[in-house]
């Protein structure tokens, strides 16, 4: 069976957690910050958890990890 690539966007957006889920930073967080209020960028900070639904897809992107 031949090795599967890894895709090196993914793995540079996502990474696996202890209990084998992936989180990822959100987008919009990098600049033109002088308009977005503070509670909106404060919630930017968070990284997020992939959802269930698109699990599968980020599994096959990454399928080392």
């Amino acid at each position: 069976m031949p090795k599967i690539k890894t895709c090196r966007a993914a793995a540079k957006r996502f990474e696996k957690t202890g209990s084998g889920k992936y989180k990822f930073r959100k987008s919009h967080a990098s600049h033109i910050l002088t308009k977005k209020t503070t509670k909106r960028k404060r919630s930017l900070r968070q990284p997020q958890i992939v959802a269930g639904s698109d699990m599968k897809e980020v599994r096959r992107m990454l399928p080392y990890g």
